[in-house]
């Protein structure tokens, strides 16, 4: 993917959240019935929907423009500053890099990258 192509998904994407309601705001109830799969998103209604959905809009736009990280792969979801990433990466190198964009973001209290899988380990089960 170009820096061009990245740039545009991120400027689309940081758009699509101003103008639309981040996760964190308009969530669905979880769907998962075995507590111990539920994210921290899952189970928080977050009291600072403003300054999540900056974040979550921050992380995925850092996300998208980084190099090594499939920034389309990664959901993300940001409930009282703590950031939930899910979704499958092919690497753990790609996992690593994309738990470090997160934490690096200002206002992020901390990362669940529990959801957050490596395809190469899935495979060997």
């Amino acid at each position: 993917m170009t820096n061009t192509t990245r740039n545009l998904l991120a400027a689309s994407l940081a758009l699509g959240m101003v103008l639309g309601t981040s996760s964190a705001m308009a969530k669905d109830p979880p769907k998962a019935t075995d507590h111990a799969a539920m994210t921290h998103a899952d189970t928080h209604d977050s009291a600072e929907p403003v300054t999540d959905s900056w974040i979550t809009t921050k992380v995925k736009t850092d996300l998208l423009t980084s190099k090594n990280v499939p920034g389309t792969e990664v959901k993300v979801e940001t409930v009282n500053g703590v950031v939930t990433l899910t979704g499958t990466v092919a690497s753990q190198a790609e996992h690593d890099k994309a738990v470090r964009v997160t934490k690096g973001i200002k206002g992020v209290k901390r990362v669940d990258a529990t959801g957050l899988k490596v395809a190469a380990a899935s495979a060997k089960r």
